[in-house]
This record gives structure tokens, C-alpha cells and sequence, in this order.
């Protein structure tokens, strides 16, 4: 069974590794990422963002962070899970987990950036409501995709 637990400093070393995972695998690790995978509670938690953890068999399989970015924008980054859990769902439930925090952060928007090479990734974005738009402020060079979330409030 897997379950979404809330970040602890104790769990760095695991959101490190299963971050740093795919993005070697697709040739995407930069300064940025490795600074943030380094100080996750500096550069995500003091800021006023959060980080989902998904644990399954009591070991760290996923991970999805939002980071809280100015005035209503938050940034859905640092989404992964392992290979060997890739295709039952966790992705969804992080991914549903952090829109439900946005939402109840009172977000104006949700944006993301990735590559192009990540099509899954693409694809559940997109149904999750995500549209491409142009790719502006990135702070990764290997990021050619920029997805934005503008979220809806009855």
C-alpha cells in the first residue's frame, strides 16, 4: 500500500536519491536542482512551500514538492517516482495532493517546467489541466517546456 507522508529533514537523503535518479538518467541534473535537493527545507519549506513524500513497504518511492514562488504562484517541481513503482498511480496521487494544497493555498496559478524528453510526465500534466505556454524564467537550462495551472475557485 502506498501512502503520502508529509517531508521530514530525515527523508533528505531519499528525496535526493530519487530525484538525482531521473534526472541523470535523462541528462537533465543542474546547479539548480542540486542546490535545492541540498537544502530542501531552505529553498522549498522556509519559503512557504511543502514536499509529499510516497511511501510504500516502508521505503521512499515518490516525491512532489510546491514551491511557493510570489504573490499566488507556486511551482509543482521535484516530481518523481522510482522505476520500479512507475505505473500504479503514485504520480496521480502526488500530483492530486499538491493541486489540493494549491488550492487550499488560495493559488492563482500553478506553473512547472520540464523537457521534452519526460512525455509521460507531459501527458499527466495536460490532464490534470496544465497548458503549454511560452518558456520564460526558467532557472534550468535543459527545461524547454513551460506548463502553466491557472487554478479555478467557486
Amino acid at each position: 500500500m502506498v501512502e503520502l507522508i508529509d517531508y521530514a529533514d530525515y527523508y533528505a537523503p531519499e528525496f535526493k536519491r530519487i530525484n538525482l535518479e531521473w534526472l541523470d538518467r535523462y541528462h537533465l541534473t543542474e546547479e539548480p536542482d542540486l542546490r535545492i535537493l541540498d537544502d530542501p527545507r531552505g529553498t522549498i519549506l522556509n519559503s512557504g512551500g511543502v514536499i509529499y513524500l510516497a511511501r510504500a513497504n516502508g521505503i521512499i518511492v515518490g516525491s512532489a514538492a510546491l514551491v511557493n514562488e510570489h504573490d499566488g504562484v507556486y511551482e509543482l517541481a521535484k516530481m518523481a517516482v522510482i522505476p520500479r513503482w512507475q505505473g500504479k498511480g503514485i504520480s496521480n496521487l502526488l500530483i492530486e495532493r499538491c493541486l489540493n494544497k494549491a488550492r487550499e493555498l488560495k493559488a492563482k496559478k500553478v506553473i512547472l517546467f520540464s523537457n521534452h524528453q519526460l512525455r509521460a510526465a507531459l501527458g499527466l500534466y495536460e490532464k490534470y489541466g496544465f497548458e503549454r505556454v511560452e518558456l520564460t524564467d526558467s532557472p534550468f537550462q535543459t527545461a524547454d517546456v513551460r506548463m502553466e495551472l491557472v487554478m479555478q475557485w467557486d
